[in-house]
Order: structure tokens, then C-alpha cells, then sequence
């Protein structure tokens, strides 16, 4: 274990030195505090918005940017290095290939985690100071904690890209793919499928392939609590499922663990 952190704090230091933590922390900061005030501007209403709408702006916010700055940041973590040669020097210390992807993760989910925790935490803060409803702490727990299983199932995903191609630029091209389609094409096929079919989908049936996308799930574990009012389309069919908050949560954890798990499997067998 000493070795997987010893990796992990080099890879935090180095996001430190490249100003990857702050830059990412502000842009989380000005964006949620941004929408904590101006939220309502739309409707012609000005200050603070409720804390639902607040969440339910955030975690559409979140789906776009957590996911492509966890790509952004992972893509290069291992063809990078291999192109540099610094990747074969790293395994010819005492730390196996598992250890060494551990280690990144750990130390690059640690930067993304911290950003969220303070960049979308400060609207929180504010919100909290203005209406002292500890109702506020809950939702913006849950949130945060779920925005860090985001990023970290994107970072997962980011390595497997970053193992399986053998060239940066490759892994830039397909970083970026995968980034469209989670965030935009996935749900657009959704949509399609409830407005273009005759019979349209089963409830049952859209719950399961949005279980598909990890985004999807976060803005149900975020959305479910929310008044309705602030959830249309095919997320308000979908709150209204089966599933409850736990089984939601578990399936954002498998959607950690499971990319996780691919990623090793493919840099063990991977030939230097």
C-alpha cells in the first residue's frame, strides 16, 4: 500500500505544479455560485433560487463538465508516460503494474474530488448562511458525494482509453468521443426512442438504459428528491420508477468499479 500512495501524492503534486486542482476549482466555484444567484434569471427573478433549483441546475451543469474534465485529465495517464518513456522507468522500480494504476487513481480522483468538494460546496455554504435549513447539508452531501463517483467512474473509463491506444492523440480523439456520447448522444437516442416509436418505451424500460449511463444515474440520485417542477422529460418518467436511492447509488459505485477493474485487467496484460 505504501507504494500506491507514494504514486498517488506524486500524481496529486503534479496536479498541483500544473495548476490543474485551481484551475478546475474555479471554474466549479464561479459556475455553481453563478447559478446559486442567477439561476431564476430565466423566469425574470433575481438573488438566491431555492435549493432545488439550485441543485437541479448544478447537476445539469455537472453531467457536461465533470465527466470531460475527468477525461481531460486521465487520457494521457498511461500513453503519455509510454510515449515519454518515463511509464517503462516507473515499472522498473519495486511496484507492480496494478499498484501503479491504483496509485494514479487514487492521486488524480483525490484532485477532481477536491475541486468538487470546494468548488460546488461554496454554493452550499452560501445557501446555507442565507437560510440556516439543514435540509441544505443533506442535499448538497449527497450531491457532492455523488459528483465525486461521477468523476471517478470518468477517470476509470479515461484509463481504459489511455491503456488500450498507442498514441496521445488517439486517446485525445477518443476521450472526446466518449464524452459526446455519454453526455449528449446517449440521452438524444433516448429521447428519440420515447418520441419516435409508435408505442413509446416502458417505464421499466428507460429506467434500464439510462441505468446504461452513468450521467443519467447521477441526475436521478440528484433529481428524485426534487420537487417536480423542476424535472421534465425523460428524467421525470424515470424518477417515478422502482428504484430508490440506494439502488441508484450502488449502481453509480458498480459503474466506478467495474471500469476499474477493465482498466487493470487491460494494463496487466498490456505488452511494454
Amino acid at each position: 500500500m505504501k507504494s500506491v500512495f507514494t504514486v498517488a501524492a506524486k500524481e496529486f503534486s503534479d496536479g498541483l505544479r500544473n495548476r490543474w486542482l485551481l484551475s478546475i476549482t474555479i471554474i466549479f466555484a464561479l459556475l455553481s455560485v453563478g447559478l446559486t444567484y442567477f439561476g431564476s434569471a430565466v423566469a425574470g427573478e433575481t438573488g438566491l433560487t431555492s435549493t432545488s433549483t439550485t441543485v437541479a441546475s448544478l447537476a445539469s451543469l455537472a453531467v457536461f463538465l465533470i465527466p470531460l474534465i475527468a477525461l481531460l485529465l486521465s487520457y494521457d495517464s498511461f500513453v503519455g508516460e509510454l510515449e515519454s518513456g518515463t511509464l517503462l522507468l516507473l515499472l522498473t522500480y519495486p511496484i507492480n503494474k496494478t499498484q501503479l494504476l491504483m496509485g494514479k487513481f487514487i492521486g488524480q480522483g483525490s484532485i477532481i474530488a477536491l475541486a468538487i468538494l470546494i468548488g460546488f460546496g461554496a454554493s452550499g455554504v452560501i445557501l446555507y448562511a442565507h437560510t440556516q435549513q439543514t435540509e441544505i447539508i443533506t442535499v448538497f452531501s449527497l450531491f457532492i458525494a455523488s459528483a465525486v463517483m461521477l468523476g471517478l467512474s470518468f477517470i476509470a473509463i479515461a484509463f481504459i482509453i489511455s491503456i488500450s491506444v498507442s498514441e496521445k492523440s488517439k486517446a485525445a480523439g477518443a476521450a472526446l468521443i466518449v464524452w459526446f456520447i455519454f453526455a449528449l448522444i446517449f440521452d438524444l437516442g433516448l429521447l428519440t426512442l420515447l418520441v419516435g416509436t409508435e408505442d413509446g418505451i416502458s417505464q421499466q424500460s428507460l429506467t434500464f438504459m439510462m441505468m446504461l449511463n452513468p450521467a443519467d444515474i447521477f441526475r436521478l440520485v440528484n433529481l428524485a428528491g426534487l420537487d417536480s417542477t423542476d424535472v421534465n422529460g425523460a428524467l421525470a418518467i424515470a424518477i417515478r420508477s422502482s428504484l430508490s436511492l440506494t439502488q441508484l447509488l450502488c449502481v453509480l459505485v458498480t459503474w466506478v468499479i467495474f471500469p476499474l477493474i477493465l482498466a487493470i485487467t487491460l494494463f496487466t496484460k498490456k505488452r511494454m
